[in-house]
């Protein structure tokens, strides 16, 4: 995997009216869910010239991101006669570009797709690097592959069509690039959590930097997944119930929760947590994870993908920008960080 280009705005217009015109394309599908197909599929015909294509529709939501889904694509290309020369635009947030770069891929061997996310979330995240996959019962992600779209074109545009909590969402993982790579990146995204458009390459380049020097996640790509070995647990346990918590909701969870855990394993100190943790406080939601409940989702941490020989891995950080992978910790010590992150609220 050599890892694929991501053009911004007018350019990316261009390129992907260039690629229409000149390339040997049997068909063109764009992939939306039941939001961008109203929302955003008239805001791209308006900026590139589309005559002739075919429409897939799929459900929008988390709760949809499954190979039943996934066969109700694979039965709709099928019905329009989709060869090995059609090409795939996948229109929307993570759901769809993550579950529409895996069925596509699957389709036929694979053929031919391209990204343009919809949400600020997929834009700085799900959209680039190559990952793709479905949910498995409440497992985040369990199915999957790695596979590149042709590109990404990110049209910060759509931004426009997002209810706040999704665009804080995308935020979230922004913060997590910056923590990660760069304090100056995390200055800057959470002075200016009302307009991130101009950060957006800022944090694309962070992780395809990453992504580059280890494109199948063996080792320092796992970096990437600050907050998420606490936070996709948290997730996947809350997705079916009435505390129901997006994906960057529940990664601010975990990167307060693993930041905790860094002071503990990694000499992360208490100013930087505080900072950390006090960002966090002030955007996005604060829940009582019930004592009750530990087990469960230490549970689901088992099946993180992160994990080796049955033991749980998390991401810490000695400090912004020195990030430490394969950290294995103890169901005791994960209970601290619930008790730790209770106490806060």
């Amino acid at each position: 995997m050599k890892g694929h280009a991501v053009y911004y705005e007018s350019e990316g217009a261009e390129k992907l009216q260039s690629y229409l015109n000149n390339s040997s394309i049997t068909k063109t599908i764009i992939l939306c869910d039941t939001n961008t197909v109203s929302l955003c599929l008239p805001l791209l015909l308006e900026s590139i010239s589309l005559d002739n294509f075919e429409t897939v529709v799929i459900p929008a939501g988390e709760k949809n991101k499954t190979m039943a889904t996934c066969e109700l694509v694979w039965s709709k290309l099928t019905e329009l006669n989709t060869d090995r020369k059609g090409l795939v635009i996948n229109l929307g947030g993570g759901v769809v570009t993550d579950l529409g770069g895996f069925a596509v891929s699957c389709y036929k061997r694979g053929i031919d797709f391209i990204n343009i996310p919809t949400t600020l979330l997929a834009m700085v995240d799900a959209s680039t690097g190559g990952k793709t996959g479905v949910d498995f019962g409440v497992l985040k992600n369990h199915i999957g592959l790695f596979s590149e779209p042709i590109f990404t074109w990110v049209n910060s545009t759509f931004l426009g069509t997002l209810p706040q909590r999704e665009y804080l969402s995308g935020a979230s993982e922004m913060l997590k690039h910056g923590i990660i790579d760069s304090k100056v990146h995390f200055d800057a995204v959470r002075s200016n959590m009302e307009n991130l458009s101009q950060y957006i390459p800022d944090s694309v380049s962070i992780k395809q930097r990453i992504v580059a020097q280890d494109p199948t996640e063996k080792g320092l790509r796992k970096v990437l997944n600050f907050g998420h070995t606490l936070g996709h647990a948290i997730e996947s346990y809350y997705l079916h119930t009435n505390t129901q918590l997006v994906h960057g909701e529940a990664i601010a969870i975990g990167m307060q929760m693993e930041a905790y855990l860094s002071t503990l394993f990694c000499g992360l100190q208490e100013s930087n947590l505080e900072l950390i943790i006090q960002t966090f406080r002030n955007h996005y939601p604060n829940i009582t994870i019930l004592p009750d409940t530990y087990e469960s989702i230490i549970n689901l941490m088992l099946q993180d993908k992160k994990n080796e020989r049955g033991s749980v891995r998390f991401v810490g950080i000695k400090d912004f920008g020195e990030p430490v992978y394969d950290i294995e910790i103890e169901a005791s010590a994960i209970t601290k960080a619930f008790d730790y992150y209770n106490q806060l609220s």
